[in-house]
């Protein structure tokens, strides 16, 4: 069958949703499929069964067509760690540390390592649906580009576009994207697709005409504004800041928003909890003193975010609310930021240092150059309720001698036993992530904060979402030509 690539005028724009819809789509469908992304740049990662990490984008695209995660499915992986650095995984394991003159550089190895899984996976496919970065109208870094045109081009991939009329101005930017890509990248676009469209479609007849008119560009449909996707998980931090307030909530639980947050899918069953109001915290905003649980959330810099949390005062808000008989939960970086102290005697994150944590639990961390990569299940010691969800972090946490008053927060299946929990049960901290999917552990949290849940699992909140979503994309994309264009790929 072959393969097609969707891009993006912009970041932002749907494609990480539109290629998990038509992956679902065509399976439901009967098709082999398999999802790809050349190279990724996210904080928010997935541990894959053999032991990689891969972006949660193209995990979720995978439970899309039904199959387990790979590392082929996003051979590099860019994870920001500066504002001018990001570490480099490739084929799912930690490669090196480069700037955007490295990845210029770098280049050929990496579309090397890209082409070789791409390669792998079509082998095992009917079809492929690879997914863009950011858009290919981004000519100041075409030259080291394995992302887009770079990728489609090498590979003989056909693309189909995607325009994001949301945000306004999607005449200009598909139309402009025809005029400053190059002449050999236009002729490797076939289509394109209008995302998010609100209200008559009809109204946009004569835009959707002078697009294709302008570009030569044939149209593939209009996609809607589609409710279910609030219950997939974003890729994106952008989508913090549009979270949706909990008409009959009863409780607030707040996360203060890292600058290098990451894996924040984790607070996506809280979400859509009914009784709760989830407040993603922007800097420069306190953390509310209403809120009933604080969460500290993943990071790609503890201790730089550790730095960062105490610059927006937010270690005052903590402390304060926990004089106020609040709960701290701290997941993977947020557990070391609780801890007393965070040393990086290697300089894993920057500088070689020891920092002093925020001093709520008795445990000390030491960073160090290899990471924990596994996809763990278990229970809660306190409650003997079940948890499955992973480890992805670099560091290892020991409690303080001499501590008397914490106890263990999990038993693992593995045998291990992961975080603590202090003496009057309302400190927390462990490495794992996806704790809240879990409909009876959510539960248990929930309890103890004085509402219910809705006991829903989060997985069949998202598997469900995904074949909503491949129902409304059959109603208004058209399959049979974006099928046709993919048999054109060589």
């Amino acid at each position: 069958m072959g393969a097609v690539m969707l891009q993006g005028t912009g970041s932002d724009v749907g494609k990480s949703v539109l290629v998990a819809g038509i992956c679902r789509l065509l399976t439901n469908r009967g098709m082999t499929v398999r999802p790809f992304k050349p190279q990724n740049m996210s904080n928010n990662a997935a541990v894959t069964p053999e032991g990689g990490e891969i972006g949660r984008a193209q995990a979720l695209q995978a439970l899309a067509c039904r199959v387990a995660p790979h590392v082929d499915m996003n051979p590099v992986l860019l994870k920001p760690q500066s504002d001018k650095s990001a570490q480099v995984i490739v084929h799912g394991k930690v490669h090196d540390t480069g700037d955007a003159s490295y990845f210029r550089d770098q280049k050929k190895p990496l579309l090397d390592a890209v082409l070789a899984s791409y390669h792998r996976l079509s082998a095992e496919a009917d079809i492929v649906v690879v997914e863009g970065a950011g858009s290919p109208a981004e000519i100041n870094l075409r030259a080291g580009d394995i992302a887009n045109m770079g990728f489609a081009r090498a590979a003989n991939i056909p693309v189909v576009l995607i325009g994001d009329i949301d945000r306004g101005g999607v005449i200009a930017s598909i139309v402009g994207t025809k005029a400053v890509i190059d002449n050999e990248d236009a002729a490797m676009i076939r289509g394109f697709l209008i995302n998010k469209f609100r209200g008559d479609v009809s109204l946009f007849d004569d835009g959707y005409t002078a697009i294709e008119q302008r570009t030569g560009w044939k149209g593939l449909g209009v996609i809607p504004w589609l409710p279910m996707i609030h219950k997939l998980p974003a890729e994106d931090a952008v989508v913090l800041q549009q979270s949706e307030e909990a008409t009959d909530a009863t409780i607030e639980i707040a996360v203060p928003m890292l600058s290098r947050i990451a894996n924040f899918d984790d607070f996506d069953p809280l979400r859509l909890e009914p009784q709760v109001q989830l407040h993603m915290v922007p800097p420069g905003e306190p953390i509310p003193a209403s809120a009933s649980l604080i969460i500290i959330p993943g990071t790609k810099a503890t201790i730089a975010d550790l730095k960062f949390l105490r610059a927006q005062g937010w270690d005052i808000d903590i402390v304060a609310h926990v004089r106020r008989g609040g709960h701290v939960l701290g997941i993977c970086g947020g557990y070391q930021m609780l801890g007393q102290t965070i040393a990086d005697p290697d300089g894993i994150e920057g500088a070689a240092e020891t920092v002093d944590g925020l001093a709520l639990l008795p445990v000390n961390t030491v960073l160090t150059p290899s990471k924990t990569l596994t996809n763990i299940a278990g229970k809660s010691i306190a409650d003997d309720r079940q948890f499955s969800g992973y480890e992805i972090h670099v560091g290892d946490t020991h409690v303080q001698t001499g501590d008397s008053g914490s106890t263990v927060m999990l038993r693992l299946d593995d045998g291990r036993e992961d975080g603590r929990v202090s003496s009057d049960g309302r400190i927390s901290g462990c490495y794992i992530h996806g704790l809240f999917d879990a409909a009876e552990q959510r539960q248990a949290w929930l309890a103890r904060l004085g509402v219910s849940s809705n006991g829903d699992e989060q997985g069949v909140i998202v598997d469900n979402a995904l074949d909503e979503l491949a129902a409304a994309l059959e109603k208004v994309v058209d399959m049979d030509r974006l099928l046709a264009i993919a048999e054109e790929a060589g």
